[in-house]
C-alpha cells in the first residue's frame, strides 16, 4: 500500500512524525511526504525532522505565504500533478491547515481516499479559518480518526456514517511521550524557580496593537513575581516592532526546537498560549494553561482541568494568574487513549481495512 503524507506546517510534522514510524513497521506500507511549504523556515525545519527523527520531504511544493484564497488555490493546483504521479493508495492529512483541505479536495475530485488524522475538532467558531479547514476536509474524507469522543459525536451530528469514525487518541501525545526523556534529560542553564511560558501568534492576539499591548502589560505587572519565558513567534516579533512597543522586561527568545520547548513547557508554572497543539501537552503534562481565545476546538483540554479560556478578557486573565499565583490548582486527568499509541491504532485500522477504496 502506498500511503502519500501531506504535511503544511511545524504542527502537522509532529502529527505526522509518530504515524510515519508507526507504518515504518508495516512491510506493506511504503510511504512519501509532501511538504506544501505554507509554513516552511529552512534553519527551523531542519531541526525539526532531525529531532522528530523523519526523513525530509520526498517533495516541497514552496507555496510559500498568501491569502487563504490564493494559498488554498496555489496548493491544489501544485498538488494534483503529484496525485496522477504517484498514484498512491491513500492520502493521508492533518490538523486543520489550508494544506489539509487543499489535499483532500483534490483527492476527492480524482477519486483518492483520504485519512483525516485529528478529525471531528470543532470550535463553532466559523470566524477561524481553521474550522472551516475542519469542517469541510471531515465531509470529504474516508477515514476519519478522532483524538476524543467529543471528536465523534460532532461527526456524528454533522451525518457523517460511523463506519468512517476511528477514535485512536491522540497523536500529538505520541511524540510528546516519544521525546520526553530527552527534554527531561536537556538542561536548561539559568532557568528559574517559577516562570510563565508564552506563546503568541494569532492574529486577534498580535494584529490587534491594543489587544498586543495589553497582554505585555499584564506580563509585565506579574514579572517581579514569576519571570516570563517568551519564545517569540515571527510574526508577533514583527507587530511588537511595528507598533514600537516595550517588551524589554520579559525574556524574549526566538523560536526554539521543540524538545528544548517541551523542556520548558515541563518545569513551567504556567502557560499563556493561542495554540492549539500547546493546550493539548499541557493537559497531558498537568500543568496549568491559559488560553487566550474566546473558543477551543479541544473543549476536552478545559473539561480535563489543566486549561481556562480567557479569550479577550483581562480581568480574567489577571484573576487566571492570581490563582497560579497563590497554588490553587484545578483537578485534572489525562483524557482516554492518549497513552502514545494512537499511531499504532491508526496502523491497525489500515491493515484491518485492507486496500482502502474511495467513498461512492
Amino acid at each position: 500500500m502506498h500511503i502519500l503524507h501531506v504535511v503544511g506546517a511545524r504542527p502537522n510534522l509532529m502529527k505526522a512524525a509518530p504515524v510515519m514510524g508507526a507504518l515504518a513497521r508495516w512491510p506493506e506500507a511504503r510511504q512519501t511526504l509532501i511538504h506544501t511549504g505554507q509554513h516552511y523556515d529552512a534553519n527551523m525545519s531542519e531541526v525539526f525532522f532531525q529531532e522528530l527523527d523523519i526523513p525530509l520531504p520526498d517533495v516541497n511544493l514552496e507555496v510559500g505565504s498568501a491569502s487563504h484564497a490564493k494559498q488554498t488555490a496555489e496548493i491544489m493546483s501544485r498538488f494534483e500533478p503529484l496525485v496522477l504521479l504517484y498514484k498512491p493508495d491513500l492520502v493521508l492529512v492533518y490538523g486543520d491547515v489550508n494544506s489539509t483541505l487543499a489535499a483532500a479536495l483534490v483527492c476527492s475530485k480524482l477519486g483518492v481516499p483520504v485519512g483525516h488524522v485529528e478529525a471531528g475538532l470543532r470550535s463553532f467558531d466559523r470566524a477561524m479559518p481553521e474550522e472551516i479547514n475542519r469542517l469541510l476536509t471531515d465531509q470529504i474524507s474516508d477515514f476519519l480518526f478522532t483524538p476524543s469522543a467529543d471528536g465523534d459525536a460532532n461527526l456524528a451530528r454533522e451525518g457523517i456514517s460511523s463506519a468512517k469514525v476511528h477514535r485512536v487518541g491522540n497523536v500529538m501525545i505520541d511524540t510528546l511521550v516519544r521525546l520526553l526523556p530527552a527534554a527531561v534529560k536537556r538542561k536548561l542553564d539559568g532557568l528559574p524557580r517559577r516562570y510563565a511560558l508564552v506563546t503568541l501568534h494569532r492574529p486577534s492576539n498580535v494584529d490587534d496593537p491594543e489587544a498586543l499591548r495589553s497582554v505585555l502589560q499584564i506580563l509585565l505587572e506579574v514579572k517581579d513575581k514569576l519571570e516570563v519565558i517568551f519564545p517569540v513567534h515571527p510574526r508577533t516579533q514583527q507587530r511588537i516592532a511595528e507598533f514600537g512597543m516595550d517588551a524589554s522586561g520579559l525574556r524574549l527568545l526566538g523560536p526554539v526546537p521543540y524538545i528544548e520547548f517541551l523542556a520548558l513547557q515541563r518545569k513551567a508554572t504556567v502557560v499563556l498560549t493561542d495554540s492549539g497543539g500547546i493546550q493539548e501537552e499541557t493537559t497531558y503534562l498537568g500543568i496549568p494553561c491559559i488560553t487566550l481565545r474566546d473558543s477551543t476546538e479541544r473543549p476536552i483540554t478545559v473539561s480535563a482541568g489543566t486549561n481556562v479560556l480567557v479569550g479577550q478578557d483581562r480581568d480574567k486573565l489577571r484573576g487566571e494568574l492570581a490563582r497560579v499565583l497563590e497554588g490553587k490548582r484545578r483537578p485534572h486527568t489525562v483524557p482516554e487513549l492518549w497513552d502514545g499509541h494512537a499511531s499504532e491504532r491508526i496502523v491497525e485500522v489500515l491493515q484491518k481495512a485492507g486496500q482502502p477504496k474511495a467513498s461512492a
